[in-house]
């Protein structure tokens, strides 16, 4: 599995998905249900600051009582950002993703925002991978 994190974007898109940190939590959901997807990149301004996803939701506000109407997404959104360069592999991506435990993996190139990778992403990668090495063996052998 030597594709990149770059030609994964060429595939997939380099969409990503905003919120600004004074925001809600409620807006926030609301944006990730709309897009269908489950983390949106925290911004103030243009500067990215973190990620806010369902697992924050549901662990810093449902868990703790909060309102998500009245909580600000600064107040529960991950600012230590876990990240990734196009250049690196998805067997890497994939790495990084178990060892840190998260699900979404902001791609940056030269300091700026380059796109977003889920784990859905890689895992539809990895099985699309595996489907095309198994007709190549398949190939082969009834070419025999």
């Amino acid at each position: 599995m030597n594709t990149t994190v770059e030609e994964l974007l060429n595939k997939k898109g380099r969409q990503t998905y905003a919120i600004q940190a004074k925001q809600t939590v409620y807006e926030a959901i609301s944006e990730m249900a709309a897009r269908n997807v489950g983390g949106l990149i925290v911004k103030e301004g243009d500067e990215v600051i973190g990620i806010i996803t369902e697992r924050d939701y549901t662990r810093k506000v449902i868990l703790r009582g909060r309102s998500s109407k009245e909580t600000p997404v600064a107040d529960i959104m991950s600012r230590d950002l876990v990240i990734i360069t196009p250049d690196r592999t998805l067997k890497e991506a994939m790495a990084i993703m178990t060892e840190k435990r998260c699900r979404h993996l902001p791609v940056f190139k030269d300091g700026r925002l380059d796109g977003m990778l889920s784990i859905g992403d890689l895992v539809k990668e990895i099985i699309a991978n595996q489907e095309f090495q198994l007709q190549l063996l398949e190939d082969y052998i009834q070419s025999r």
